[in-house]
């Protein structure tokens, strides 16, 4: 699978670690959806810090099409409630 982070670029995940992420992802859903600030700061961290972890990053001349856009780390939780919706950001 193809990740971008918005701001730093691409990384290639293997399917295999789409559990893990999806643990993360879930946790961030709900701490979106309760408006816990400083639970969401963290997780998305540990969700961003995972991908970059587990991934391989593509060359910035890549132009590969993006399966996931995860925010970047600066991202607020108003700006990642709205690109949500309600499906969470990793494909389930």
């Amino acid at each position: 699978m193809i990740v971008r982070i918005m701001g730093e670029g691409q990384m290639k995940v293997a399917d295999s670690h789409l559990t893990r992420l999806n643990v993360l992802d879930d946790e961030l859903l709900a701490q979106i959806e309760s408006g816990d600030e400083a639970g969401f700061r963290k997780t998305l961290g540990a969700l961003l810090d995972a991908v970059r972890e587990l991934g391989e990053p593509l060359p910035d001349a890549s132009l590969e099409p993006s399966e996931l856009i995860l925010p970047s780390p600066d991202a607020s939780l108003t700006e990642v409630r709205e690109m949500l919706g309600d499906d969470g950001l990793i494909p389930g």
